[in-house]
């Protein structure tokens, strides 16, 4: 019988060329990201962004993401004695997570700020936060959006905005007046329509005080239902309107919200997402009746910019996470990242992720502005965030695969964090319209307001002459619109964004950058995966670039 020695036993268990944890790591560490914050107007938060970035990328930050996933909400109906309670008990680690966010105004607090910028900073620091967790961005989402509806009735804005737009996290549910800050949410789809909030049959009866209703009805999607308020889509006697509905009244009394469930959904795991039943449901009018359309348009623009960021904040922190295997993993005799198809494959994801931030922080631009009265930049952001909206999230769930491909099997594995990410990616296309609803509406956006495309081609225009390939780009897109059916609008919208990344990217990247965005995306000299960037391409310098401290 042989006999082996404790160093012997234990050999077959030394580990060996596995990357060290990512985690702690600099989630602003993106230039990108900070030429665009510059660019856009929010120079000023640049410290404050690099600060937030640092407790992004930490081994804590990512701590709490992970365990708020792992330890999904639960729904208690009744408290211990039978009395309807209609609470979802999150983990710790969620209010950790939204505590951190609303402190570092991610919520409504744009809103409260008169500087220029103030709602590129918030996008900005959107962009290096959700490196920790998508699922506690959708109430600061929804907070952030409520603002521009909630001013449609001035009184009731005086009253809650200021809670709304605070830095203050209070989970629990009591009177809102008394809260030192607030969260909303908002109750618009019905499972007979979905998009197609007209046919919505949530009925709101008036009261014999003024504004004041009652709904009776059932909604389908109703994300982050613990939200202190609510703007809630009912049909009034004048037609679909606009409501407010707060979880706890004035008197602090619980208004009737019953949750009938939660969602089992793919990701988005450590959010709850709900089925609120109305049933007496005191509601207060906000905007005139019949218009609830009108009235919460402006909160939908404002949460599409939020899918726009969150599809591009996972963009980039998937590819970190490739960079950092491909830079400590080796395999036949060399590095992953020193051998020339891994770069090509990396390079190609930079440059969709370079494209996809770039943009979000023009339409954060574009939203900062028009929130001052541009009126271009308001006919530019109709447009571009819907395209944007389409396209940015539409390229996330392929974007995320090939970067969980670049860690082989160990990317496939929960303990990687890349099968969060992955689940999480086609979420951002669906909520706030999905592809055919976003397409369709830039159609609409076309024929009711023809400044809109007169807005997106000045914005071309800046990039006239700097490249054949745009300019030919831009050319095929005027021949599309006077062309393009409605059965081909996402061929018209694809080809919209694209021409609108590469002007970007020819005005502001690195001439490697560019170059190769518009050989392969304009010019197509590329394959169908990615990956396929021409050898002309350079990317050593494309690399340099998205992945800082490549040795």
């Amino acid at each position: 019988m042989v006999s082996l020695s404790a160093p012997e036993q234990a050999a077959t268990h030394a580990v060996t060329n596995q990357p060290p944890p990512l985690a702690p790591y600099d989630a602003s560490d993106d230039p990108v990201l900070l030429e665009g914050l510059r660019r856009e107007g929010a120079g000023w938060a640049e410290e404050g962004i690099r600060r937030l970035g640092l407790r992004a990328g930490s081994a804590e930050a990512q701590e709490w993401a992970d365990q708020a996933n792992r330890h999904e909400p639960v729904l208690r109906t009744h408290d211990r004695y039978g009395n309807r309670v209609d609470e979802v008990d999150f983990h710790p680690s969620w209010h950790h997570l939204m505590r951190t966010a609303v402190a570092e105004g991610l919520a409504g607090t744009p809103w409260s700020e008169d500087r220029p910028g103030a709602h590129v900073a918030r996008t900005a620091g959107g962009l290096v936060w959700g490196h920790t967790d998508a699922g506690h961005g959708c109430p600061t989402s929804m907070t952030y959006a409520a603002i521009p509806a909630l001013r449609k009735e001035p009184e009731l804005a005086k009253v809650y905005e200021p809670l709304l737009t605070g830095r203050a996290y209070e989970p629990e549910l009591r009177v809102p007046a008394e809260k030192r800050g607030l969260l909303a949410g908002m109750g618009m789809t019905e499972k007979q329509g979905g998009s197609d909030v007209r046919t919505n049959t949530t009925a709101a009866t008036p009261t014999a005080e003024s504004g004041v209703y009652t709904l009776r009805g059932h909604k389908w999607f109703t994300s982050a239902p613990m939200c202190d308020v609510f703007l809630v889509l009912a049909q009034a006697p004048g037609g679909l309107s606009c409501f407010l509905v707060p979880r706890v009244l004035p008197d602090g009394s619980r208004n009737a919200f019953r949750i009938q469930r939660l969602k089992d959904k793919l990701g988005n795991r450590s959010n709850a997402s709900s089925e609120p039943e109305f049933d007496g449901t005191v509601a207060w009018l906000v905007g005139p009746e019949g218009q609830g359309v009108k009235t919460i348009i402006e909160m939908v623009n404002c949460t599409r910019l939020d899918c726009v960021m969150m599809s591009a904040t996972l963009m980039r922190r998937t590819l970190v996470e490739a960079g950092h295997h491909a830079r400590h993993r080796s395999a036949f005799g060399a590095r992953l990242v020193d051998q020339p198809l891994m770069r090509n494959v990396l390079a190609d994801l930079a440059l969709e992720s370079e494209a996809a931030t770039a943009l979000t922080l023009r339409l954060a631009g574009a939203a900062d502005r028009a929130v001052r009265g541009d009126a271009g930049e308001q006919a530019f952001r109709r447009i571009a965030t819907a395209v944007g909206k389409y396209w940015v999230t539409k390229r996330g769930p392929a974007f995320t695969a090939e970067a969980l491909e670049c860690l082989g099997g160990n990317g496939y594995v929960e303990d990687s964090g890349m099968p969060r990410h992955y689940r999480e990616a086609p979420l951002l296309s669906i909520w706030e319209g999905s592809g055919n609803v976003n397409a369709l509406d830039v159609l609409r956006a076309l024929h009711r307001a023809p400044d809109t495309a007169q807005a997106l081609f000045g914005e071309l225009a800046l990039a006239q002459g700097a490249d054949a390939r745009l300019d030919a780009a831009v050319a095929r897109l005027k021949d599309l619109l006077a062309t393009t059916s409605e059965a081909g609008a996402r061929r018209l919208v694809e080809h919209m964004a694209l021409t609108l990344q590469a002007s970007l990217l020819v005005r502001h990247a690195p001439s490697a950058v560019s170059d190769a965005f518009c050989a392969t995306r304009l010019g197509g000299d590329w394959g169908h995966a990615f990956g396929t960037l021409p050898d002309a391409a350079d990317m050593e310098a494309i690399l340099d670039r998205a992945l800082p401290g490549r040795d």
